[in-house]
């Protein structure tokens, strides 16, 4: 018997909405789940592989921030992106309890709440990236606009100079 495809709430999100995807399985059992592991793992340049970061600005409120798994948030640029004073990360423990998903599996799709969500503007140059799933050892591929859509999402430079 074929083991059935495990869907998590980000594939359900995309299905209700009637995005096309790619669902991606990777092993996680050694332990690493760095982005740019998960990209060597799933054979994807790194550049086409976005994770999920989420901030705290000066105000109180929350930010997400989507940029390519090889590079750095400019915490500066970020928190121009957004108009706020300044920006900086949550504390790893924070991640569950503000956005529902925990470290690894952190996705802009399916929050606890809406937050204002900014890609990095390299995303633009892609025809498909890769997001989390919404759990570790899953990545979703679709178009940047469906994505950027569906988590009302703008774009932004984001990271550090090379």
């Amino acid at each position: 018997m074929a083991k059935k495809e495990e869907k998590t709430n980000v594939m359900r999100l995309l299905d209700k909405e009637k995005i096309a995807y790619t669902a991606h399985e990777y092993d996680h059992s050694d332990g690493a789940i760095d982005g740019v592991a998960v990209a060597q793992k799933l054979g994807q340049d790194p550049a086409q592989v976005f994770k999920t970061l989420v901030t705290r600005g000066a105000s109180g409120s929350f930010f997400v921030f989507c940029i390519p798994v090889a590079k750095e948030l400019d915490l500066k640029k970020a928190a121009k992106s957004v108009k706020e004073k300044s920006v900086a990360m949550i504390h790893v423990a924070e991640i569950n309890q503000i956005t529902g998903y925990i470290r690894g599996g952190c996705s802009p799709l399916g929050m606890k709440k809406r937050f204002i969500t900014v890609f990095d503007e390299s995303v633009l140059g892609h025809t498909s990236v890769m997001v989390s799933a919404g759990k570790i050892g899953y990545q979703v591929e679709a178009a940047p606009k469906d994505l950027m859509r569906l988590c009302n999402a703008t774009a932004a430079p984001l990271t550090m100079a090379e």
